[in-house]
């Protein structure tokens, strides 16, 4: 294995179903900033395809990225609709007083149950939101006591022992913080 590893995320794409509405709900609502955005003609897979692409920068200078296609056609093709499952999702680390104002902005913005929830973890608390591509947002504050530096090099020490125990078949729960 390489000494070293890609340094941080650049930045995630999808398809927007309307990038001013996403735009609102990722700069408005969310907080993360318009901070780039190409138009564009490429050709790409035997055709000239035109999109528009926005990035919302994070403060590690990586990027959520938005996508959307001048034809319809293309649109169709490279936008599928996202799955309907919580288990597919984008996670955004928090501190709690910005989870908090995060909260109280979709709050404001009348998102309710079941486009928005909340879940205890124990390791962490996680508000999710639908945007407004349907893709499923988790803004993830870790609790202060999982995060300390010897229980995360115990993890890292322990990570691939326990995904072998877990697929061998043994799947009890080896989360202590609930």
């Amino acid at each position: 294995m390489s000494a070293r590893r890609p340094s941080r995320l650049h930045h995630t794409a999808y398809v927007s179903k309307d990038l001013e509405k996403t735009r609102v709900f990722y700069e408005e609502i969310i907080g993360l900033p318009l901070v780039a955005t190409w138009c564009e003609a490429d050709e790409l897979f035997g055709e000239v395809r035109t999109y528009c692409h926005c990035f919302f920068g994070l403060e590690d200078g990586s990027a959520l990225a938005f996508f959307q296609f001048a034809s319809g056609r293309d649109q169709h093709l490279f936008g599928p609709p996202m799955p309907a499952s919580p288990f597919h999702h984008i996670a955004l680390s928090v501190d709690a007083e910005t989870q908090r104002a995060i909260e109280s902005r979709i709050e404001k913005a009348g998102y309710r149950e079941p486009d928005t929830y909340v879940l205890e973890h124990g390791y962490c608390r996680s508000v999710y939101v639908k945007d407004p591509n349907d893709m499923i947002v988790e803004l993830t504050c870790d609790a202060p006591k999982a995060v300390a530096p010897e229980l995360e090099e115990a993890r890292r020490k322990n990570a691939h022992r326990e995904l072998a125990r877990w697929l061998s078949g043994d799947h009890t729960s080896n989360n202590t913080y609930r």
